[in-house]
């Protein structure tokens, strides 16, 4: 049987440009419109260009692309015709090959936001579409607020799609512009919008998640007809987020439901990049990543407890409902007192530590494990601390240098401009290779900003370890997070880093301690530790010939 063609549709540059606290420069546009070239997106939208020098910088960028550069702009105003409108005129300018308008499809907008009629509402849609297509632009309606107006007044709603699609747009795209509308609601009136007669090769659906069901919403309206698809990466937008194409699309490849009926731009092997591409976009927003993502988040393969871990070992599709590595993501099986041999085997075998079914070293493990995590240390988020407790149990620690004392001091004073600051100090004194070493270093960082205590010790402790420094000039503590355990004057502080290298790996340790500098300076250790284990044995594969 034939498949039918579903497009996808971007709109991360521009309503994912509308999440609070996201702001992106022209250059990370054209970065982001590269990633989504990549991963296969039918059109992508750059933006509204007037609106903001960003968005009209990006379209003089003018990145090439496989798929459909779109712009934004909204149909005529009243009282001007579509070739004197100067709105329309900029996004004409854009220069690129489609175009999308958006207008109102409510009747109550129309009269209480636009302040004028009905009808000359519906010539705004005729005459902005007309226009677009006549100057040779792939048109593209959003009926904004439809399903608000649908369910208002029917006709009315019906008649601007159908203004739009006699003037020729190529999509009518139905927009939940407030997130309200249920999944069940938008596959019946999208059936209905088809039966009324507007083609469903010709509809798109755009939804909010402001009842988070932004993406059963949208494979509500692909069930019953629709067959262009609106969201953003991560599903970034106003208020609650638009459709997250990050679930969405591989929803839409490996889920037989749809795999099966529909072809799409992305193919499986980019779609082996999506989790790259997802953490490539935290990395552009400065923000981590969410472990409990669909598809792509850390956690979303992750297998805590010891029977689930048993059966993965056994059969992955007991507890996976697709491989990781179809989108590009990977098996973690986290260490934590709910865990068992299986489990722990696994998470060795996995850090390249073989260890034989029944060794004693399992159970002292595991004891060792529970034990410290009774006294608030946490080992499923902290995958590389576990590392370094099962080798130290196992006789296969690192021993790359000794930390023989530290000290941190804070002082608090005025600096030149007669301004009360805060400045952390640190020394650090190591012993490597039978070498005592001494660092200090402040926290002050070149902007001459006060970065606190544990950055003054982190860059102490990093800064000479002589031949294992190159190990680490790489490093970078990409999060930082701090819980108090335990209440009151016996308070007890679980400190968790994250750190990345050059090579984009990511890692995870833990500090516990009533202090929360020498928490800190806990979780630093292992996060060196496990770098430089790592560096050992890239340097023994490289020394190692090819077989």
């Amino acid at each position: 049987m034939d498949k039918e063609r579903l497009y996808i549709y971007d709109t991360t540059l521009r309503d994912g440009q509308q999440t609070q606290g996201v702001s992106f420069s022209t250059a990370e546009k054209v970065e982001i419109a590269g990633l989504l070239d990549e991963l296969g997106v039918d059109y992508i939208e750059g933006g509204w260009p007037g609106a903001n020098p960003t968005d009209s910088a990006f379209f003089d960028a003018a990145p090439r692309t496989r798929a459909r550069l779109t712009a934004f702009g909204m149909t005529k105003r009243a009282g001007r015709s579509a070739a004197n409108d100067d709105v329309l005129a900029a996004v004409m300018n854009a220069g690129t090959d489609a175009v999308c308008l958006v207008g109102k499809t409510h009747d109550y907008h129309v009269e209480a936001a636009l302040g004028i009629g009905l009808d000359e509402n519906l010539e705004s849609i005729s005459q902005s579409v007309a226009h677009m297509v006549a100057s040779g632009r792939e048109a593209l309606f959003d009926a904004e607020h439809f399903f608000d107006g649908w369910a208002a007044n029917r006709d009315y709603a019906l008649a601007c799609l159908r203004a739009a699609h006699d003037a020729g747009a190529r999509w009518i795209v139905l927009c939940d512009t407030n997130g309200g509308t249920l999944p069940a609601q938008v596959g019946r009136v999208v059936a209905e919008v088809i039966a009324a007669g507007i083609p469903g090769d010709r509809l798109g659906i755009h939804t909010h998640n402001d009842t988070e069901t932004a993406v059963a919403g949208s494979l509500a309206a692909i069930d019953a007809g629709a067959r262009q698809v609106q969201g953003t990466l991560a599903g970034l937008g106003e208020r609650c987020g638009n459709a997250n194409l990050t679930a969405l699309i591989p929803t839409l490849l490996l889920k037989a439901r749809y795999a099966e009926r529909y072809d799409t731009g992305v193919s499986l092997d980019a779609l082996a990049g999506l989790t790259r591409i997802s953490r490539r976009l935290d990395d552009i927003l400065n923000r981590v990543p969410m472990r409990q993502a669909a598809y792509v988040g850390g956690s979303a393969f992750a297998h805590k407890a010891g029977l689930h871990a048993s059966a993965i070992l056994k059969a992955p599709d007991t507890y996976e409902h697709v491989p990781p590595e179809s989108v590009g993501n990977a098996r973690i099986v986290p260490m934590s007192n709910q865990a068992g041999q299986s489990n722990l085997r696994r998470r060795l075998a996995e850090a390249g530590i073989e260890v034989a079914p029944g060794d004693p070293a399992l159970g002292r493990i595991l004891e060792r494990i529970k034990t410290r995590e009774d006294a608030g240390y946490s080992y499923d988020t902290a995958q590389a601390s576990f590392e370094l407790l099962a080798r130290e149990e196992l006789g296969r620690g690192p021993d790359f240098f000794e930390v023989k004392r530290y000290k941190v001091t804070v002082e608090r004073r005025k600096n030149k401009r007669d301004e009360m600051v805060s400045l952390s100090e640190a020394v650090v004194v190591v012993k490597v290779g039978g070498v005592k070493k001494l660092s200090v270093s402040e926290s002050m960082d070149a902007e001459g900003r006060d970065r606190g205590p544990v950055n003054a010790l982190a860059r102490a402790l990093a800064k000479d370890l002589g031949p294992y420094q190159a190990g680490i000039d790489d490093m970078r503590l990409v999060d930082f997070k701090v819980r108090i355990t335990q209440g009151g004057t016996e308070a007890v502080t679980r400190v968790v880093i994250d750190s990345e290298d050059g090579q984009g790996r990511r890692w995870s340790t833990v500090g516990v301690s009533p202090n929360i500098v020498d928490a800190s300076f806990e979780a630093l250790l292992d996060a060196i530790n496990w770098k430089l284990l790592r560096e050992q044995g890239a340097s023994q594969a490289r020394a190692t010939p090819a077989q």
